[in-house]
């Protein structure tokens, strides 16, 4: 074997059998941190009743990570461009599995918290490399072939994640109760860091972005400053400092917009490419991902607890419940993207949206009218119309929400775009709090539980409800048709962006 063939093979050497093992290995990489998103939601009662968790630390075990990770999407992304695609890799995959380990030997919820905290941010190092490593070691011509693969992976593990939690917490592996799904992790990163070193080739980008740390920095503080009243101000009586620091957010993110002006004039390489929201359609989609994060992260969390903690149900049958749901999202994504947005441009999105709130109303009326007796069954017709609705939405979303941006602008759109629906994400889970547990009392007596949260899941899936008919009038500003339906029209998304998004 050539020194070629060994340390820095072109993408257009086809005979190389190296970058198939490179691409199983951020793959592997790829998959496992699809599943971690998914698979801690199914064993949150478990954690809560194991480890004696709060209601505002169990959204901060959620909500931690994905706000870690959305604050270091963008600096992954770069850091990688600068110092070397493999190297933070394998810097992402070895601190997420330190992480992982973290998580499964937590003594308290504090520590769980804090360790799920630094597992968002090493993802944020990992997961923008995995795309950026494929698109440098593979030619052209197999690239279509490649990112075929990572759709597949995306449904797995949409699919595998819960089911996989429900597995490991309801088998209770060597008494560990719900830790293993954190530790898991362990062989596979150790995998993935020893064979990444060796067969992964190293890439840089030609001109990489500077580094904004205190863009960073800013849209954490102002984040937190949102998010941490939230989730503790019911606990703490919603006290004054919680509407102070609330509102002293805003002025954090104003802060944040006045010095991304002064740093793109200054270098050209902001966080926040702010001219980009001249664009009606681009300003809009942020808005449509913004909102849908914040709707996916209050219903998602809500729904675990709703099955779990009010009907009582075990980890397995919660996990096999929303099996429907996930094939239904998987379906007509792969629909909508092939068929139906070339016909029929942005009502097929519009479309998805009235159907999410559609299914959300029908979840309501039968949670209403079978109470604690509701089986699992019954959940089918209703999550199968939402999952169709989802599916009809964040397949083609990315492209339509691009399809206006300048050409030199789209890698900036597409990172921004993955960044701030983690953050919808985050927000919708901190807003758990007032639309789920702010319907429960206090002190329940144990057969007041069950009543309880069926009415508590009624109420936030109004809410629900009602963001996704906002959703569907933001829509009205994206474009008819997505840039390659429009003659002349539009930016198209570098392939290595557009991809990123299969595994963002």
């Amino acid at each position: 074997m050539t020194s070629t063939e060994t340390r820095k093979p072109t993408p257009h050497e086809a005979a190389d059998r190296r970058r198939w093992f490179a691409l199983a290995i951020v793959m592997t990489a790829a998959f496992m941190d699809l599943v971690d998103v998914t698979i801690v939601n199914i064993a949150i009662p478990s954690i809560r009743q194991d480890a004696g968790a709060s209601f505002s630390q169990i959204q901060w075990i959620t909500a931690g990570y994905a706000l870690a990770f959305a604050a270091g999407l963008i600096t992954g992304g770069r850091l990688g461009d600068i110092h070397g695609r493999k190297r933070l890799f394998l810097v992402g995959v070895g601190g997420f599995t330190l992480a992982s380990a973290l998580c499964g030997f937590a003594a308290n919820p504090e520590m769980l918290v804090a360790s799920r905290i630094l597992q968002g941010a090493m993802a944020a190092m990992m997961v923008p490399q995995v795309l950026s490593i494929v698109h440098a070691t593979f030619p052209a011509h197999e690239r279509g072939k490649v990112f075929g693969l990572f759709g597949a992976i995306v449904g797995l593990g949409a699919v595998s994640g819960p089911l996989l939690g429900a597995l490991l917490t309801e088998w209770n592996l060597f008494g560990l109760e719900w830790r293993p799904i954190f530790l898991i992790n362990l062989p596979v990163g150790v995998v993935a860091l020893l064979l990444g070193r060796r067969f992964i080739t190293e890439s840089k980008a030609p001109k990489a972005l500077k580094l904004d740390l205190v863009g960073v920095a800013l849209v954490t503080l102002g984040l937190l400053m949102l998010l941490y009243p939230l989730t503790r101000g019911r606990e703490l009586g919603w006290p004054l400092w919680g509407y102070v620091s609330m509102a002293g957010s805003v002025g954090v993110f104003a802060a944040l917009v006045a010095y991304e002006r002064r740093k793109s004039a200054r270098d050209g390489s902001p966080l926040v490419e702010l001219s980009l929201f001249r664009v009606k359609s681009f300003a809009a989609g942020i808005a449509v991902q913004t909102v849908f994060g914040v709707a996916l992260g209050v219903f998602f969390l809500v729904w675990t607890l709703y099955m779990q903690m009010g009907l009582g149900w075990r980890p397995l049958r919660a996990g096999l419940t929303g099996v429907p749901f996930s094939l239904a999202v998987s379906t007509a994504a792969g629909l909508s993207v092939q068929k139906l947005v070339p016909r029929f441009g942005r009502k097929v999105l519009q479309a998805g949206a009235l159907l999410m709130a559609l299914g959300v109303l029908v979840y309501m009326a039968e949670a209403h009218r079978y109470g604690l007796a509701i089986a699992s069954w019954q959940m089918a017709l209703p999550l199968v119309v939402m999952g169709t609705g989802m599916g009809l939405i964040v397949a083609p979303l990315t492209d339509a929400v691009l399809s206006e941006v300048p050409r030199e602008h789209a890698g900036s759109a597409s990172g921004l775009i993955n960044t701030v629906q983690q953050m919808g994400n985050a927000l919708g889970l901190g807003l758990v709090s007032v639309v789920f547990f702010g319907v429960i009392g206090d002190h329940l007596t144990r057969p007041e539980v069950g009543p309880a949260f069926v009415n508590a899941f009624q109420h936030a899936l109004g809410w629900v409800a009602a963001v996704m008919g906002v959703i569907f009038l933001l829509m009205f500003a994206l474009p008819k048709r997505p840039a390659q339906h429009v003659e002349g029209g539009g930016a198209e998304l570098p392939e290595q962006d557009r991809e990123r998004e299969l595994v963002s």
